[in-house]
């Protein structure tokens, strides 16, 4: 059960820093170009 909750939380947390906070479109979200550019400015030099 705790793991199940913890992608819950993990989904809801997305959902709500992306879409309400960020203002963007809930697809995106789940597009993988959107994580690699964030992986890009996380690791850029």
């Amino acid at each position: 059960m705790i793991p199940l909750f913890l992608l819950l939380a993990l989904a809801g947390g997305l959902i709500v820093g992306y879409v309400v906070v960020g203002k963007q479109s809930l697809s995106e979200v789940f597009e993988w170009k959107t994580w690699q550019h964030v992986i890009d400015l996380v690791f850029a030099p």
